[in-house]
């Protein structure tokens, strides 16, 4: 029973992250109706400018460099390569993302090589009982980080004028410009918040008990592609349960492979998709997406 709930508030503590990387492809694409697979990119660009300045600026001051680069890249991606794009068609733009992503992520793994960069996280190897569980502090604090950035996004989406324009773009793009919404800058600004929460989550991604950073670290983005789809990629609310669902999953799944030994080694990494699949058989717009009806 113990290892259960330790297993459990792991997955929803690391769940919470994926969440965070979830909520970035949401926002791209309520806005852009662009899926944007060089989000794995935007979280490796913002992991590495925190591992490589922690040392000379301190963690905290790190921290704004990295979620500060991390909101520039994206908005550069939107700005340089998605706003000049003659693409007429989002499949198109999506599949641009992967190039970009390709680029940069080449890049940043060349400089990267074979280290494993330490993030200078103030938690360390600390770790918390409470009761009978053990549970490492890092994880705690990236359940309550990731709370309250959701949170206060939901807060925003829902009671600023981003937001209204925001959720006005998503609804009809063509009507929100003719109302004088400037979509370029709400696309803009989608880009760089999805950027900066990208850096935030790779920073919980990377710190104990995983050992740092390294070149490998962008492939938690591709785990966290499962909880925006499954919980619906129109869904902000989606996000945040399709993140929970895919951490306690896997955690679930890694923490009792050795029971489950008749499905094969690694169930845990491939977990998160077998939910996808299942999720999408029964409902294709994921659980709380919207359903599109088309009259021919």
């Amino acid at each position: 029973m113990i290892t259960f709930l330790e297993l459990l508030v792991n997955g929803i503590s690391i769940g919470a992250v994926y969440a965070l990387i979830a909520l970035g492809f949401v926002v791209i694409f309520k806005a852009t109706e662009v899926v944007n697979f060089a989000h794995a990119s935007l979280l490796l660009a913002g992991g590495y400018v925190v591992a490589r300045l922690h040392a000379q600026l301190g963690f905290w001051l790190a921290l704004l460099a990295g979620i500060a680069a991390a909101a520039v890249v994206g908005a550069l991606v939107e700005f340089l390569v998605i706003r000049r794009s003659k693409a007429a068609s989002h499949g198109v733009l999506a599949i641009v993302t992967i190039g970009v992503d390709i680029v940069l992520t080449t890049e940043l793994t060349r400089r990267i090589g074979t280290e494993v960069l330490a993030m200078g996280d103030p938690w360390g190897s600390r770790v918390v009982r409470l009761g009978p569980v053990t549970v490492a502090e890092t994880r705690i604090v990236a359940l309550v980080t990731a709370g309250l950035l959701i949170a206060a996004f939901l807060l925003a989406f829902k009671f600023t004028g981003w937001g209204v324009a925001m959720r006005a773009t998503a609804e009809d793009p063509e009507t929100a410009a003719l109302m004088g919404v400037r979509l370029g800058r709400v696309s803009l600004s989608a880009w760089a918040v999805a950027g900066a929460l990208a850096a935030v989550a790779a920073l919980f991604l990377c710190v104990f008990p995983t050992p740092g950073l390294d070149r490998t670290s962008s492939l938690a983005a591709l785990k966290a592609f499962p909880a925006a789809i499954l919980g619906g990629l129109d869904s902000t609310t989606g996000a945040l349960v399709g993140g929970l669902a895919v951490g306690v999953t896997e955690a679930l799944m890694t923490g009792y492979q050795n029971d489950l030994a008749f499905l094969g080694r690694g169930i845990g990494d491939v977990a998160p998709f077998l939910v996808m699949i299942a999720i999408l058989l029964l409902r294709p717009a994921g659980l709380f997406g919207t359903k599109e009806l088309a009259r021919v």
